[in-house]
């Protein structure tokens, strides 16, 4: 029985199918491999200015700016990767971050908290423009996993203005877990 192919069609469909099912027989090794290609490029800390760890960062980060930081909205979040022995000894999060002085022009102070999880860290007020560094201890409990979750709030943001179309929070520089 031909169905109305010729011998070459039927040859070519064969081989098209044969070609399908191997495709799909071995694709979720190919998506293993990718995931867990992904997940070890995962890193501990990121630099912001670094293209290739844009994928750790979750929600309310703007692009890259001179190559070294990144504006924040009034939320953020971000992913690491816990660092090595943290799930036994636990780790200190370090959030570098600059207050810029509009942001103290505007609303006189800022604060920033955090939270992994349910478990919320302590806040930190800036009154003045500069540079800083948010740091705090995370109990092993919450490093158990592949990744580590965090979700930074500030009490408030600046606007957005005319020149400025974009809600500001604080210039990020780098975030990490560091073990301890």
């Amino acid at each position: 029985m031909n169905n109305g192919f010729s011998r070459e069609r039927r040859l070519a469909l064969r081989w098209c199918c044969s070609l399908l099912l191997v495709t799909l027989a071995f694709a979720p090794l190919g998506c293993k491999g990718w995931k867990a290609g992904r997940e070890a490029r995962m890193a501990s800390t990121i630099h912001m200015g670094d293209p290739r760890t844009g994928t750790q960062l979750i929600a309310g980060f703007y692009g890259i700016e001179q190559n070294a930081w990144r504006w924040t909205w009034r939320s953020f979040s971000l992913v690491l990767a816990p660092p090595s022995g943290a799930a036994q000894k636990g780790a200190t999060l370090q959030l570098r971050l600059t207050v810029p002085p509009v942001i103290v022009e505007k609303l006189k102070d800022i604060s920033l908290s955090a939270a992994i999880g349910d478990t919320a860290l302590a806040p930190e007020t800036y009154t003045r423009p500069g540079t800083y560094t948010y740091t705090r201890d995370v109990a092993p409990a919450l490093l158990a996993g592949q990744a580590v979750h965090v979700d930074f709030q500030l009490d408030k943001s600046m606007p957005p203005s005319g020149a400025d179309r974009r809600e500001l929070g604080v210039v990020v520089l780098s975030a990490g877990l560091e073990s301890k």
